[in-house]
């Protein structure tokens, strides 16, 4: 079974070593496994009951959303900012939890992971991910966690692809979250 996982990142910069590590796992995803990057969180604005309406839903909204209904499963990869979840992947959350009860997260399967500049790799923001997801209907898979500590130096030189702990790791947690989501089926 090919499984779609859609893959959120929660760094907006365009040389975010979150989004080298998605870039990575979209190249290192095994057999079976189609990870997506989303491209597009810096358009969605900032979650509003008064413009989550049919038929004047935000285009970058509307587009969120058709990507996580098409998805089996969810990848974020969140930084830390100030010692918490970014905003911008809060406000893709509270838009795929939207409208109460119809939750595009219906059950599937996430997990979360990351790197920050910091000693223990974004690990606060990563668990804030984790509540707020689950919290919106997903099924977090709390054995699957991946913090990479010391960011800015470690990748300094090398795409995340090519450090080859870190493609290990990656590639075990895309094939975990495959199986987690074929489990779940």
């Amino acid at each position: 079974m090919s499984v779609r996982i859609l893959a959120l990142v929660g760094s907006l910069r365009a040389g975010s070593h979150n989004r080298q590590l998605a870039e990575a796992a979209v190249k290192l995803a095994p057999e079976g496994a189609d990870v997506v990057l989303f491209e597009g969180l810096a358009d969605v604005p900032f979650y509003n009951e008064d413009i989550d309406v049919e038929g004047s839903l935000p285009a970058a909204a509307a587009r969120l959303r058709e990507a996580a209904v098409a998805a089996d499963a969810f990848l974020f990869f969140s930084p830390e900012y100030n010692g918490t979840i970014p905003a911008v992947l809060k406000n893709a959350i509270d838009w795929l939890s939207r409208p109460y009860g119809a939750s595009t997260f219906g059950g599937k399967p996430v997990a979360v992971v990351g790197t920050a500049y910091g000693q223990y790799g974004g690990v606060w923001a990563q668990d804030e991910t984790r509540k707020a997801v689950g919290i919106a209907g997903g099924q977090v898979l709390e054995d699957i966690k991946l913090s990479i500590p010391g960011s800015v130096v470690r990748f300094a030189e090398t795409h995340p692809a090519d450090d080859a702990e870190v493609a290990a790791q990656l590639t075990e947690v895309v094939a975990r979250l495959h199986s987690g989501t074929e489990a779940a089926a």
